[in-house]
C-alpha cells in the first residue's frame, strides 16, 4: 500500500509594500509593526525606499516642491515591484493598523484592477507634516492604501519609465483605468483623522487603520493630534519589543 503525501503548498505570503520617508523611519517601524503584530496571515512587509529604487535605475525622476515625502510617485511602483504577480498592498508609513490584515484581503475581488477607500476629501489646512504644501485634488488620499491586482493587464502599464514621466495627476487618479475597474473597500481602513469620525453605537465606523494624512505624534506639531496617544502606546510597546529583542541577541552572541 503506497503511503500518501500531502503535496499543498503553504500559502504565499501576502505582499504589503509600505512607503518610506527618511523623516518618518518611527512611523514605518510602527506601521509595521502594527500590521505584524495583528496579522492573522503570512504577510511580507516591503519598504518602498526611493534611495533604493535609484540605486537600481528603477526610479529617475526630479523631486518637486509639491512632493510632501519620497514615495510620493514610488508607490505606483508597486505593481512592478511585485513583478505583475497577484495582489499586493501600498500603504503610506503614516498609518497604524488596529484590524487584521486577513480581514482587509478577504474583500479582494479579482474583476478590479485595484481598490481603495473612495474618500470625498477637502482638507481644510493649507500645511501638513512638517510644513509640506497641502494640495487639493480629484480622489484625493485614494492612492495613499492601494489593493492592486498586480497580475490585472490594466496595470503592466505601470513600468518605471510611466512612473519616472508621468504627471501626478494621472498616476494619483488611477487615470489608466477605467471607473468600473476600480473597486472600494470600508472607510474604516483608511481612516482619515480629522476628516472620518466614529460614530457611537455603530461598529462600523471604528476604524480598522488609522491615517494620520495631515501628520502624526511623530512630528512635533502633531503631538496632540486625534488618536495621537494611541499610536504613542504602540511606538512604545514597539520599542519595549525591540529592547527585549536587542537584549536576547546580546545575550546569545555573548554565549557564542
Amino acid at each position: 500500500m503506497s503511503a500518501t503525501h500531502n503535496t499543498t503548498n503553504p500559502p504565499k505570503p501576502f505582499r504589503i509594500f509600505i512607503g518610506y520617508d527618511t523623516r518618518e523611519h518611527i512611523a514605518y517601524e510602527v506601521c509595521r509593526y502594527s500590521i505584524l503584530k495583528r496579522s492573522t496571515i503570512p504577510v511580507e512587509i516591503i519598504p518602498i525606499k526611493q534611495s533604493e529604487l535609484r540605486n537600481n535605475n528603477h526610479f529617475w525622476r526630479e523631486r518637486n516642491k509639491l512632493e510632501s515625502t519620497e514615495f510620493s510617485f514610488t508607490r505606483f511602483l508597486t505593481p512592478f515591484l511585485a513583478n505583475y504577480q497577484g495582489w499586493a498592498l501600498f500603504v503610506d508609513c503614516d498609518f497604524l493598523y488596529l484590524g487584521d490584515v486577513k480581514e482587509l484581503h478577504d474583500v479582494i475581488d479579482d474583476k478590479y484592477a485595484l481598490m481603495c477607500v473612495k474618500h470625498e476629501y477637502v482638507p481644510t489646512e493649507t500645511t501638513k507634516m512638517d510644513g509640506a504644501v497641502q494640495t487639493v485634488y480629484p480622489r484625493k488620499n485614494w492612492s495613499s492604501m492601494v489593493l492592486y491586482n498586480c497580475g490585472h493587464v490594466k496595470n503592466r502599464v505601470l513600468t518605471p519609465e510611466v512612473v519616472n514621466s508621468e504627471s501626478g495627476a494621472y498616476l494619483h487618479r488611477f487615470m489608466w483605468l477605467e471607473d468600473e475597474e476600480i473597486g472600494a473597500v470600508p472607510f474604516v481602513w483608511n481612516f482619515l483623522v480629522g476628516h472620518n469620525k466614529v460614530v457611537e453605537g455603530d461598529e462600523t465606523t471604528c476604524p480598522k487603520a488609522i491615517h494620520f494624512t495631515s501628520g502624526g505624534p511623530w512630528f512635533e506639531a502633531w503631538r496632540d493630534c486625534e488618536f495621537g496617544e494611541v499610536w504613542v502606546r504602540e511606538m512604545e510597546e514597539y520599542e519595549k519589543v525591540k529592547e527585549k529583542e536587542k537584549r536576547v541577541g546580546d545575550c546569545c552572541k555573548e554565549g557564542v
